[in-house]
Formats: structure tokens, sequence, C-alpha cells
């Protein structure tokens, strides 16, 4: 038994303290939503003080416990949790809570907050970034693990609300953690009934635990929530599942302790008053000012001794571990650090030098396949999936065999070798579901994850893949059947607008390459890329090869493809035609076109505006001279390329329609010759 100089709180004690430190920071800052942290602090001392393993001054430690606070607007429970632990959150942070550049934004942010696991605020994309957290630990002690030397052996736990349940992603991604078998997941729900517009009853009639019954999981309660022996207790069976993951419905009070807001929408999201927070005071008896918080709370809560306890003794682990497996143990390193292999720069050498000897003739979704045969060959941390499209969008190579889990729950391996684990995931028609999932994978470490739907779908992903940007995650999106050019289904399937909305996420790169050699590239950059996410956006229609003197230029997002010269105009340049993907054929037959009337022009490959955007302006001009009038060619909207100051523009601003790819270039103007013709305008020729 361990001895304290300072008597220690009760648990209900240490509750009170979540309580008081909620309400008065959200009252300091006029804003903020005090009641799920007071609704929730019980569970929160159940989970934090008797469950969770972590260290607070080691918040990157690999094997710790995952916690999502997926009902992210009550992010001061987990400010209270993490300051009171003994994490680098001073009190004074509490205090400049939601004001700028604090580390206690409006709602959790990753990378701002030390053990701050993910960035959570849009409803239901918690508890699915914890979904891809339990699949990555699950499959990495699958790899990785080995008898008596379990280096990979913690649990996701996650925090949710009502909001987060009615949002149709946790269907999604609820379903896929029945199916995968996650049984290290733990999802605490926050039962209260009330929501911003007040009780839910009228709107939301689900009967959860059955809902989850049926998903596979393993339902525990409805538990009193502010029972903490309780919640503890119901943690402790969640923790022997064996082969579903787990849901504990806790029965709370929003705003517990508030005499007249408690179980109303007025403790949700607006500071509780300076009277009734006098009038909450009394009621749980806590005499003290605001943010004062006694010592003996702060040792009852304290976790640095038994984290630092619990590091130690996974370091001697992983010691044994090394001194068992060293290859294996400078491996999991590595890819938990997120490090590229030594070899890797080689490996793109050789994929875009074959790209470019080659030079075949096939759609950009197949030369992603080819690109991918060689990534994922050489990048075992490469996990790949598709929502139901594998065939269209070509995301499954030789060395990604579908994941697939045994009815025990264990991952399915290869019968040679019972560590390899099944690399391309079936995520079912799921495409937010799956951008979200992704998050998580890259959020826990280990895995780059990518997955592949059409353009068009990229709509059901946005808001993820705008979380991907703002957490400078690095995940790959895959985005087949880029424009008209998929044809017969028509504008329902024909992305026109996709690619300019995409290009305006902060911090996503976009890529449109034109052909074999671009789309290595484009994976390239992906990869290289460890803070940010990527879109590439494929063909269905075959590309043919583009000539080009190298490659190097091609990684800054444009570079001259074709001057006059090499159409036989020994002259300058009077314009230069900007394309992507698909459309810069185009531009080099224009430019054929317009040499036989001795107009020059020089053709720029664009596979990736956001990536030149970054390049130097020395660069940049010698790219697009000053002087020259520009002409963009793009089968999609015109709105982005008025930046670049075109003088023209052609593009699509109305939907498609329903036929052969071929007719439908013809119809909307995608030719060589009304190219050819936009550029006489633009010359006056």
């Amino acid at each position: 038994m361990e001895l304290h100089s300072t008597p220690l709180a009760s648990p209900t004690v240490m509750a009170h303290a979540i309580r008081a430190l909620a309400m008065d920071a959200v009252q300091q800052a006029n804003s903020g939503h005090p009641g799920a942290p007071m609704g929730m602090a019980d569970i929160a001392v159940a989970l934090w003080s008797r469950h969770l393993k972590h260290n607070p001054a080691n918040p990157a430690w690999a094997d710790r416990d995952r916690f999502v606070l997926s009902n992210g607007h009550g992010s001061m429970l987990i400010y209270a949790l993490l300051h009171l632990t003994g994490y680098d959150l001073p009190a004074a942070e509490l205090k400049a809570f939601r004001q700028l550049h604090s580390k206690t934004p409006g709602h959790p942010e990753v990378g701002i907050t030390p053990g701050v696991e993910t960035t959570t605020g849009p409803l239901g994309q918690g508890i699915t970034n914890a979904v891809g957290m339990a699949l990555a630990e699950k499959l990495l002690a699958t790899e990785f693990n080995r008898p008596g030397l379990e280096i990979v052996d913690h649990y996701t736990y996650v925090f949710l609300g009502d909001g987060c349940l009615m949002e149709g992603i946790s269907h999604e991604a609820a379903a896929l953690a029945g199916a995968w078998k996650l049984n290290k997941l733990v999802a605490l729900y926050d039962d209260n009934g009330i929501s911003i517009d007040g009780q839910v009853t009228p709107w939301f009639v689900d009967d959860t635990p059955k809902r989850f019954e049926a998903y596979g999981w393993s339902v525990i309660g409805p538990v009193d929530g502010h029972d903490i022996d309780a919640v503890d207790a119901a943690i402790d069976r969640a923790k022997d599942s064996e082969d579903r993951p787990t849901l504990i419905v806790c029965k709370t009070a929003i705003g517990k302790g508030s005499p007249n807001r408690a179980n109303t929408a007025k403790a949700h999201g607006e500071p509780l008053g300076a009277e009734e927070i006098k009038l909450t005071r009394e009621l749980l008896g806590w005499e003290h000012q605001p943010f004062h918080i006694p010592e003996e709370v702060y040792a009852a809560w304290d976790a640095r001794e038994d984290g630092a306890r619990a590091e130690a003794q996974w370091e001697a682990l992983f010691a044994s571990y090394r001194a068992a497996h060293p290859e294996l143990a400078d491996e999991f390193q590595r890819r938990v650090a997120g490090k590229l292999p030594a070899t890797f720069a080689q490996v793109v050498v050789d994929a875009a030098v074959a790209a470019h000897t080659k030079a075949e003739t096939v759609a950009s979704r197949k030369a992603s396949q080819i690109a991918l045969e060689a990534f994922t060959a050489a990048l075992p941390e490469l996990l790949g999936g598709s929502a139901d499209l594998t065939g269209s969008n070509l995301t499954n190579t030789k060395s990604t065999p579908p994941l697939r889990f045994a009815d025990d729950g264990s991952v399915a391996t290869d019968p040679a070798d019972p560590h390899r684990v099944g690399r391309h995931i079936n995520y079912g028609v799921r495409e937010f579901g799956m951008a979200a999932i992704m998050n998580g994978v890259a959020l826990h470490g280990g895995y780059i994850p990518y997955g592949g739907t059409f353009l068009t779908f990229s709509d059901y992903s946005r808001n993820a893949i705008r979380m991907a940007a703002l957490m400078k995650q690095r995940v790959v999106h895959v985005f087949t059947h880029d424009s008209i050019g998929l044809g017969e289904d028509g504008p329902t399937h024909q992305s026109v607008e996709h690619a300019a909305s995409l290009r305006l996420i902060p911090g996503l790169d976009v890529w449109r390459p034109a052909d074999t050699a671009e789309t290595v590239m484009a994976w390239a950059s992906a990869l290289n890329q460890s803070q940010r996410p990527t879109a590439l956006l494929l063909s269905r229609q075959n590309l043919p090869y583009l000539p080009k003197a190298g490659l190097d230029e091609i990684a800054k997002g444009a570079y001259v493809l074709a001057e006059p010269t090499e159409v036989g105009l020994a002259k300058a340049a009077q314009a230069v035609i900007l394309a992507t993907g698909s459309e810069v054929q185009l531009a080099l037959h224009a430019q054929q076109l317009l040499a036989q009337d001795g107009i020059a022009v020089r053709v720029v490959s664009v596979p990736s505006t956001t990536v030149f955007d970054r390049q130097d302006t020395g660069y940049k001009t010698s790219v697009l001279p000053a002087k020259l009038p520009r002409i963009a060619v793009e089968a999609g909207v015109t709105a982005g390329w008025w930046k670049y100051g075109c003088a023209a523009v052609v593009g699509l601003d109305t939907y498609g329609e329903s036929a052969p790819a071929g007719e439908l270039f013809k119809h909307f103007g995608f030719t060589a010759q009304n190219v050819a013709d936009t550029v006489r305008v633009v010359l006056g020729r």
C-alpha cells in the first residue's frame, strides 16, 4: 500500500473538482459547455483514477491507453483531467479557456494540448477515430507481439453522448467495430437525454442498447453514471471481453450539482452564471475559490508516479523484446515514430523510372495501383481499403490481402506466417466512416492509411478530410472517376466542383496526375508528407504517357512539359496553357494545332496546385512568366483558376450528362481544337 504525506480526497470530492473547474472556466470565458463535464465527472473518476494506463510525463508513450472525448464540446472535462493528473497543463491555461493561443481551445485539439489524442467536436467523429485507434492496436499487436513479450497491449476508451449517436457516422463506425471484433474498445455513453434543443425524446427514439447488440457489441447497463463503483465494475467487465467491443450505458444528469440547471438544456452550452455557481458550490460543499484545488484533491488525482512506473515496466519489457527480436524492435520503433525506411527514396526512384521507361497508356487509377504495388511491397505500414469499390478504385495489391477476423476475435493471418495480417480493408459503403477511421489509425501510429471511393463521394467524407488536415495527419484518399470522363453514370457521379472544392481545404494536398510518372510522384509526395493528408484524383479513362525530359520537377506541383521548340517553332512562347489530369493531352494537341499557324505556346502540367502554390516565387515565375497570357484547361469548375491570372479557362461550370466519355468531352468543349481556338481569341489571332 502506498503512503501519501497528504490525505487523499474521496472519489466524490475528486469528481466535484472537475465540476468546479468546468463551471469556473466556462464562467470566466463567458463561453462553453459546463453540462457534460459536470454530468460525466463521476464516470471520469472511475476510468481515469482506476483504469486508464497513461504517463502524464510522456503523453506519446507508445503503449498508453487511448482516451477520446467524442462529445468534444465538453472539453473542460478533459482539460480538468489532464491538469489534475499531472500533465503540462497548469491552472493558468484553465483560466485562459477558449482564449487566443491558449492550450485550452473551445474543443480539444491534438497537437495543442498535451494528452489530447484527437481533435473532436464534430459529433460522431471521435467515436469513429476511436474505432481506428482500436483497429491499429489490434493489428500492431498481431504483427509485433510474441509469447511473453506483449509490447502492444492497451485499450481505447471513448466518452460519447446522445449527439454522437444521432450522427449517421456513428452507425458506420459501430457496425465496423463489431465486424472487426475490437474487444479492447470500450465506449462509455453519457445517457443524459438532453441536447441543445432540450429533451431528446421527441427526436431520438433509438433503442441504443439493442442497436449496439445488433452490431455485435457487448452492452452493459444502464448503470448509474454517478455511482463511481458501479462504473468501475462495468469497466472491469468490459475489459474481460475477448471478441466484442463494449458499450457501457451510463445514466447521468447533465449539469450534475447545479440546483436549477441540472437536467435542463440550459446546462448544455452556456455559463451557469455567478448566482447559480454560488448555489452549486453550496450544494456540492465546495467551499474553495474559483480555480483553487486543495492539495488532498491533487494528491488523489496525481497519476505521475503510477504513470512513470507503468512506462518503466513497459520499457523493461521492451528491452527483453529487443534482446530476443532486435530487428522487430527496430521496425516497431520506426513505424510508431512514423518514419519511412531508409530505402524508400530508392523505391520512389525505381518506380518513377519504371513509369518513365514503360510509357504506358493506362487510366491514372491503374497507374495508382501500379505505383502501390511497389510502395506496399516496400512499406508494411501501408494499410489500404475501399468503400465497396475495390475493383474500381484499384486500391488492392499483391502485398495487401484482405483483412479478416476469426470467430474467436483474433485477426486472421497468413497460414504460413501467423504475424502477417491482411492490409486491405473492405469498409463497405461507408465513405465518411472510412475517412474518420483512417484518421484514427493515423493518430494511433504504426500505419499509414489510405482508402478509395469515387471523387464525387468525397462530399460524404469531406468533414473527416478537413479534420485530417486540421490535425496534420498523413492520410491518403484515393478518389477515382475524377470527372465527366466516367461517362454513362451521368451527373450524379461525375465530379465537377470537387477538385476545386478540395483545393480549398487548408493543409490538404490535392493531386490530379496526367500519366503514370505523375501518379508515381503524387504517391511519393503523399507518403513523404508526414504532417498533411493527400487527395489523389484519378481517371477512369486511359491516359497516354506524356514524353518529358525529366521527373524531378513533378514533385514541385507544376512544371514546363513542352516548349514551342518541341513542336518545331524556334521562337519564344506567346502564351501558356496550364492543364491537369486528362486535359494535359488536349493542351499538347492544341499546342501542335497552334504551331501550324506559327503561334508558339508553352504547355505546363499542373498535377498539384496546392504543392505548386508552396514553391518560391522564382520557381513559379520560371514556370508561369509574368508577361505571358495564361489559359487553363480542366474538366471542372473554372473558379480556382483565375488566381493564376488566366485570361481564359476552358472548364465546366455546369453539371455533366449521361453519355460515353468521348461524346461528353466533345459536347462540353474539351477538344484540342476548342483549346487552340481559345488561345487564338486571347491573343487576338
